[in-house]
């Protein structure tokens, strides 16, 4: 029994190191970015093969889920009408969603939508680039404040350029604001169920935007 046992612990030190079994470990995860959800369920299996604590990938219980619930979804819904009626116009975005315009009205898409915006955005980014990244980086870089600089700056860059392919330049602009938010909420807090809620909020309002055909109208808000 202790054989086994202190196999396992070798097995768990070195998935949490930078060797080759490390390495292999964050290049797998990495290697399932292409779809957020499989990369957070790759970086969940290491987390409990490496024996990493889960509050160091900020999978943190609130004390009261009621209200993180509530800021999550009030800040979730607030930001992404910011984002839509004052900063993306003045970023010159177009008004229109193009990439995903398509949903307007398209009641037959909702539901997939729905499940994908979810479970992508409220679990598979925030776990992927927030919890597992920030965790990573900041066993290798270090806790100092310009160390949390550099995470929160090298996180949102690649949240960005993750966005690029299917929303292009406008879809990019959004997500490295977005990112740069969420990451620096969470290196501040260390925690995600709230970033996760707001995330889902965040998105899930931007498909009610589209599929009700009011994009044009809030963009237009402040700047006529």
């Amino acid at each position: 029994m202790s054989t086994d046992l202190s196999s396992s612990d070798r097995l768990a030190a070195k998935l949490r190191g930078f060797g080759p079994l490390g390495l292999l470990a964050i290049v797998v995860i990495l290697a399932g970015a292409f779809f957020p959800p499989l990369a957070a369920i790759l970086a969940l299996v290491w987390v409990w093969l490496s024996r990493t604590p889960w509050r160091e990938i900020g999978y943190v219980r609130p004390q009261s889920w009621t209200r993180t619930i509530v800021i999550g979804i009030a800040f979730g819904v607030a930001f992404k009408f910011l984002m839509k009626a004052v900063v993306m116009p003045l970023l010159g975005a177009p008004s229109i969603n193009q990439a995903y315009h398509f949903l307007a009205g398209n009641t037959a898409a909702l539901p997939g939508m729905l499940f994908v915006l979810i479970v992508n955005a409220g679990f598979g980014e925030e776990t992927f680039f927030r919890g597992w990244m920030f965790e990573r980086l900041g066993k290798l870089l270090g806790s100092s404040t310009w160390a949390k600089i550099f995470i929160v700056l090298f996180t949102s860059a690649l949240f960005s350029a993750a966005h690029y392919p299917t929303q292009g330049f406008p879809g990019a602009e959004q997500a490295i604001v977005t990112g740069l938010v969420f990451a620096s909420i969470f290196a501040v807090t260390g925690q995600l169920p709230m970033l996760m809620i707001a995330h889902a909020a965040f998105d899930l309002t931007a498909l009610a935007m589209i599929y009700w055909d009011f994009e044009t109208t809030v963009a237009h808000f402040i700047f006529k």
